[in-house]
């Protein structure tokens, strides 16, 4: 593993995943025979079965972690650390006059009451108001921006990624092949046709953020305002691209797997799916794609699978601390998988799980990465600072044989 993630940090998430993942099993079987035997079920038995889906999901986020690591170290080795955001020093805006001022006041009024005050009013100093004592007593400022978590889809992870230096790359495909025949020894051969080929072509196209900071925001904060917007640029951009990958239109954005139509489905239920529809979406699957495939779907669905098993206690489809060796600490039926909230959820006509083997299938391009324009002149008339980001990439499904969907009708 990654200094990031440790053996003994991924032993105790794959050893506490199969403490809860066997808790919940217990307690979903006897949640099944207790409704088959009464018709109801005491209201105790769901929130603990809450409670433990609590502690699976805290423990997910790690086993995502751990999953999208191995993947990337598998296909291009560790990736890039993050740059550090400089802090600068806060400065003290006030004047300390009336701080020395009252310090010296409340010193000798201590020391020899209120006749030394001479002249100065006096009062009980109090920290609800400044010049009678809140300046004494400064609120503590946290030097770190409170933020949502920002949800991003993990197609880069399991994609295969190229850089170029032109606005498109041209791939070669194989899209016919003859069929070899058997003939006599003196027998006549005739030329065997049908050998064709194509041209994939993916187009890098553009994604571009533009913001407008005051002079004045950028030369004074506690933060490095400039270091902050960079990061906020690449989330924001990773975000875009991440749905674009899923469901993107191809239309001046890269193609979704989602919106490719040579990819294959394989049909569930009504507004559900069981353990055969996932046996079959695997066995749809040709068998070299399926050895390196991985399932996709979002949290909410995840959660509908761990309660899939084959009845009366037996197997479920998602297992817990089944490849240790690999660093991936669960699987369902037996594959990794990785978690993309752009995915649909569970429900009628939607398609909320895919497999395949992401990296024969789907081709990323990275023709420019994060370039941040620092445009001190275009707002300088209003005091401002212009920063321009723009990112070209494209995406494209080029063998769609070698994903499927789950489509539930």
């Amino acid at each position: 593993m990654t200094d990031n993630i440790s053996q003994s940090e991924l032993k105790e998430c794959i050893e506490n995943t199969g403490k809860a993942f066997e808790e919940f099993k217990n307690t979903y079987n006897g949640k099944i025979q207790e409704l088959e035997k009464k018709g109801s079920v005491d209201p105790l038995v769901d929130e603990k079965l809450k409670k433990i889906e609590g502690t699976l999901d805290s423990l997910e986020d790690f086993n995502q972690k751990a999953t999208k690591i191995a993947m990337e170290q598998k296909k291009v080795g560790d990736k890039v650390d993050n740059l550090e955001v400089m802090l600068k020093r806060p400065s003290n805006n006030f004047s300390t006059k009336q701080i020395d001022e009252k310090a010296v006041a409340y010193e000798k009024y201590l020391r020899k009451g209120a006749d030394s005050l001479d002249d100065m009013e006096v009062k009980t100093l109090t920290v609800s108001n400044d010049t009678g004592g809140g300046y004494l007593a400064p609120p503590e400022y946290v030097r770190e921006i409170i933020k949502k978590v920002t949800e991003m889809s993990p197609v880069r992870a399991v994609a295969r990624v190229r850089s170029t230096t032109q606005r498109s790359i041209q791939i070669p495909s194989r899209t016919g092949v003859f069929s070899a025949n058997w003939v006599s020894e003196i027998g006549t051969r005739s030329e065997t046709t049908g050998l064709t080929y194509g041209l994939e072509e993916i187009q890098a196209h553009e994604l571009y953020a533009l913001v407008d900071i005051s002079q004045a925001d950028v030369e004074d904060p506690v933060f490095d305002m400039e270091s902050e917007l960079s990061s906020e640029f690449a989330t924001q951009f990773a975000v875009a691209e991440g749905t674009s990958f899923i469901s993107g239109t191809a239309q001046g954005q890269p193609e979704g797997i989602l919106t490719n139509s040579g990819i294959g489905s394989t049909a569930g239920g009504n507004d559900t799916f069981t353990i055969d529809n996932l046996l079959t979406l695997y066995g749809d699957l040709k068998s070299d794609y399926a050895r390196n495939g991985t399932f996709m779907f979002n949290r909410g669905t995840l959660s509908f699978i761990r309660k899939l098993n084959t009845g009366d206690g037996g197997s479920y489809v998602f297992q817990s601390g089944f490849s240790l060796q690999t660093g991936v600490p669960n699987t369902i039926l037996g594959q990794p998988y990785v978690e993309a909230a752009d995915m649909p959820s569970v429900g009628n006509g939607t398609v909320p799980v895919i497999f395949g083997d992401f990296s024969r299938g789907y081709t990323i391009v990275d023709r420019i990465n994060l370039s941040i324009l620092r445009d001190p002149f275009t707002q300088a008339a209003s005091g401002s600072i212009r920063f321009l980001a723009r990112k070209r990439v494209g995406g494209q499904v080029v063998m769609s044989e070698a994903i499927r969907k789950l489509t539930l009708t």
